[in-house]
């Protein structure tokens, strides 16, 4: 168990719609051992996004256990949840979820709110210390609609860092971005990875799914295959190639 972030057995979410019960996950076992990147894929209606939400502790089970950092997540009330969230996880998601008025600096602080008993200095310097993390100290001053995507992304990973988490949990990191700012926020990834941290990733892109060490698909609430990526594809912009497209095949 210590070597494991996130554990769960026999995990099972069934929802009820009306007199129809739908089973969004059947008996999942899985473990998340410390610095695993791993992509969770699957088509829609597979399970992946519920499966994110428990281990994100945003949803609870209908049954099975689950220990994140070797916590017994089952028997904790609402605010205990909310406190665990925040101090062991960081959430990435699709659509950056910054807030608009707010510098990249102040957003990048949010999570740091609920903790008083850290001092304004100590918030600013470790915010700091995470946008220079992701290489944008020089643009703490900006606001989100002076950033470009991946920029915006790339607080949105700042800030999910700023308060250590035991593992970052990202929900289709890439969906808003292009092929080259998506490589650039994957290189990201990687560099946390190496220095230790555990990064979990909801992806429906195989491309995407190649820059981690373990794929992990989902079908009916089950999962299908579990693959450790001997050699993960490296996140460099200068390995990249993209296919050229000719003047005919654009007619």
């Amino acid at each position: 168990m210590q070597d494991q972030i996130i554990s769960v057995k026999n995990l099972v979410k069934t929802y009820r719609m009306g007199d129809l019960e739908v089973h969004a996950l059947r008996g999942i076992q899985m473990d998340i051992r410390r610095s695993d990147f791993v992509a969770i894929m699957g088509k829609s209606g597979s399970g992946k996004s519920t499966f994110m939400n428990i281990i994100g502790c945003l949803d609870l089970p209908t049954k099975g256990e689950y220990f994140l950092d070797g916590v017994d997540v089952r028997k904790m009330d609402k605010d205990q949840l909310a406190n665990l969230r925040n101090k062991k996880i960081g959430f990435v998601f699709q659509s950056f979820n910054l807030l608009s008025r707010t510098s990249a600096l102040e957003n990048v602080e949010l999570p740091l709110l609920y903790n008083s008993k850290i001092s304004s200095k100590e918030m600013h310097d470790r915010a700091m210390q995470a946008l220079n993390s992701v290489g944008l100290e020089s643009r703490s001053h900006h606001f989100p609609n002076q950033l470009s995507g991946g920029e915006q992304q790339r607080v949105a990973i700042a800030r999910a860092l700023v308060n250590d988490p035991v593992v970052i949990l990202a929900d289709e990191p890439t969906g808003n971005l292009d092929t080259r700012t998506s490589v650039e926020v994957m290189d990201i990834f990687q560099q946390l990875n190496k220095k230790g941290i555990t990064v979990v990733i909801v992806t429906h892109e195989p491309d995407i799914a190649g820059y981690t060490n373990r794929n992990v698909s989902f079908r009916d609430g089950k999962i299908l295959k579990d693959i450790t990526i001997e050699k993960p594809r490296i996140a460099s912009v200068e390995l990249l190639t993209i296919p050229v497209i000719s003047e005919e095949e654009t007619i």
